[in-house]
This record gives structure tokens, C-alpha cells and sequence, in this order.
């Protein structure tokens, strides 16, 4: 065997060792739910978990609260079977967070407390459909 089939060989088995090893920390979207499953037996790796804030009848956010330092805060969140948490993120609170249509938080639980490492937001677009009324 030639000394460059031999490199290739070598080069292919490495590429599959580091595909194997990064998408064994993958991480799924789960529910509260699901996510609670996983903290009680044990297993206290990172997770994702998408949903939406609380809000009243007026679009005002529920359950907010900010530490007196404005370094941390908590919230409500719901998911998408329904299932509220209460959710707190050690860091000051994102930009555009009150505004945000649907909320992903990373992290894992911690008793009964969600405790995020990550938050992730989708924000209403600034471009809306706007209809254009014509008359001639």
C-alpha cells in the first residue's frame, strides 16, 4: 500500500471519529415534561426548550422578576403542550425579550427550577404584510 492510501485511510477515520463524537452532544428540542424525565434520572446534560412567555389578556408578560441588581431574572414560560415553568437566566435580560413570539431556552434543571444557560428568541419581524388600498 502506497504511503498516500495509507494518510487518506487515516484522514477518513479521524473525519468519522469527530462526526461520532460531536452528534452524540446533540441536543433535541423537548417539553417540560420530557426535560424533567431526563434531570430525575440523572442525566443533567443540556437541552432545549422552545415555547412561548405568559401573557395576560392585554399581551402584558406574567411572572416577571428581576433581581435588584438587574443581572438575573425570571419568567414564566409556556410549552407547547401547555406545561408552565418558571425559568431563570443568571445574565441581564436580552434585548426585544418582552417582544419576543417564541422563546428557546438551553439549560437543564435544577430541583424544580429550570435554570437556562441560553436564551434564544424569535422576535416579531419589523417587515409585516401591509395591505395597500388602491382606488381609481
Amino acid at each position: 500500500m502506497k504511503k498516500s492510501h495509507i494518510f487518506g485511510v487515516i484522514i477518513i477515520g479521524v473525519a468519522i471519529m469527530i462526526i461520532i463524537s460531536t452528534a452524540g452532544d446533540a441536543s433535541t428540542y423537548v417539553t417540560f415534561g420530557e426535560a424533567k424525565e431526563f434531570a430525575q434520572n440523572g442525566d443533567d446534560k443540556k437541552i432545549h426548550v422552545v415555547g412561548s412567555l405568559k401573557k395576560d389578556t392585554n399581551g402584558e408578560v406574567v411572572g416577571l422578576k428581576t433581581s435588584p441588581d438587574m443581572l438575573s431574572f425570571s419568567f414564566q414560560m409556556v410549552d407547547h403542550n401547555g406545561v408552565e415553568q418558571s425559568v431563570i437566566f443568571n445574565e441581564p435580560m436580552p434585548a426585544d425579550f418582552l417582544r419576543s413570539e417564541q422563546v428557546v431556552v438551553v439549560g437543564s434543571y435544577n430541583k424544580d427550577l429550570f435554570v437556562a444557560s441560553k436564551i434564544l428568541m424569535k422576535c416579531p419581524s419589523k417587515y409585516q404584510d401591509e395591505t395597500v388600498e388602491i382606488s381609481s
